[in-house]
């Protein structure tokens, strides 16, 4: 009888609480600042591959799947007009780790994703390989469930990551004769 007792209880409480629900694309999305980038990469990248993002279970915490990633990654490179469908540099994204709290009322998030943009008309020739490191905090006054606290973290923390690439592809000088990083 205790067992069906606590079994009510539990299944109260998530009901209450409702249910998880993952990053949405929309709100990764970098779209505040145009940058400024080398000619070369103008229109001319490709996305292609994003790996590492995890499904939500519904019945415990919001996570960053590879679609919704992915979305929001090529949706910031449109804006900043970078991306087109057959580019010559190839972007892979590989979504390494997502640090996120368990408890508390402030969360913060940490996404660490891995880069690495080829110039697929050089024998592939790595142009770019970096592990962005990008934090967000979500609040009580975002979101007062923790459940929705959580998922704008995770929001806020890839929208800050695809910032951090989209610098560093700010820094890259590309013509035809060479490819460096900005000094």
């Amino acid at each position: 009888m205790q067992n069906v007792r606590i079994t009510v209880v539990l299944a109260a409480l998530v009901y209450l609480s409702g249910c998880a629900s993952g990053a949405k694309m929309e709100n990764m999305v970098y779209d505040n600042q145009a940058m400024e980038f080398a000619p070369g990469l103008e229109n001319n990248m490709g996305v292609s591959n994003v790996t590492g993002g995890e499904e939500t279970n519904p019945a415990w915490t919001s996570e960053i799947d590879n679609d919704a990633f992915t979305g929001a990654l090529k949706e910031s490179l449109l804006k900043q007009g970078l991306l087109s469908g057959t580019g010559r540099y190839q972007l892979e994204a590989i979504m390494l780790k997502v640090d996120q709290p368990l408890f508390g009322l402030d969360f913060e998030v940490t996404t660490h994703v891995k880069y690495i943009l080829t110039d697929s008309q050089n024998d592939g020739d790595v142009v770019l390989n970096e592990t962005i490191a990008a934090p967000y905090t979500a609040t009580v006054s975002d979101a007062f469930a923790g459940i929705t606290r959580l998922r704008l973290a995770n929001e806020g923390s890839g929208k800050a990551n695809i910032e951090g690439l989209l610098k560093k592809l700010s820094e890259l000088k590309i013509d035809s004769a060479q490819i460096s990083m900005a000094e």
